[in-house]
């Protein structure tokens, strides 16, 4: 059976950030809020909860998995080769809706796949980021099951993902944001290109980075 713990308004902080700490060290799934909806977390270097997530959501263990920070001095010690402009980016636009992805760190011991780009995003929500400082790197992705909406509060997501989740942190209704997912950006390339439009809007990344190639542009003349 789920726990779950009332955390809105910032009620009950202290008790929520340790026994999710506690939960995602024995590798749990532990449900987080974001800036507009619910998503399942657990640690990057935990095997068993990586698989865990991958059962939940119904991914096979080649999936890449977003993974979330709580400050940006933590992305050194996950990804290699971090430009001038991811830096700017991240200076910039976290915490917040702005999804970079990085070039994994190689010799990192976690199940993550190697040759796919590292998704890293800081995530604008005080609960969550608590949760991170005390924990360090999450994978994170949003409680829903393929094809239905991402949930915006505690019961449809565990409608959803169910016994799945040992412990759910109810922020309350979220929503305000939702249908502006978080834009994304691939700085393993040079310029740094769009990937996906959403919350960032093209004239603010390009207000940060003017080089930045947004859509179909083309590097050349």
């Amino acid at each position: 059976m789920t726990q779950r713990i009332a955390c809105a308004d910032g009620a009950h902080r202290g008790q929520a950030v340790a026994t999710a700490l506690a939960a995602i060290r024995r590798g749990d799934l532990v449900l987080l809020p974001t800036e507009s909806v619910y998503a399942v977390a657990t640690d990057a270097f935990s095997p068993r909860g990586v698989r865990a997530l991958r059962e939940a959501k119904g991914y096979d263990e080649r999936s890449p998995l977003p993974v979330m920070v709580g400050s940006g001095s933590t992305v050194s010690g996950i990804a290699a080769r971090i430009s001038p402009d991811a830096t700017a980016l991240m200076n910039r636009f976290w915490p917040g809706s702005l999804t970079i992805l990085l070039s994994s760190q190689p010799t990192l011991a976690w199940d993550l796949p190697a040759d796919s780009p590292l998704a890293v995003r800081m995530p604008l929500h005080p609960l969550t980021l608590a949760v991170l400082g005390a924990t360090g790197p999450l994978v994170v992705t949003a409680a829903n099951l393929p094809g239905l909406s991402a949930p915006t509060d505690v019961d449809d997501a565990l409608d959803q993902l169910g016994d799945s989740i040992t412990l759910a942190l109810d922020a309350g209704p979220l929503g305000e944001d939702q249908g502006l997912a978080s834009t994304i950006i691939d700085a393993t390339v040079s310029p740094p290109r769009l990937v996906r439009p959403g919350a960032v809007s093209g004239e603010d990344l390009r207000d940060c980075c003017p080089h930045v190639i947004l859509g179909d542009e083309s590097t050349t003349p």
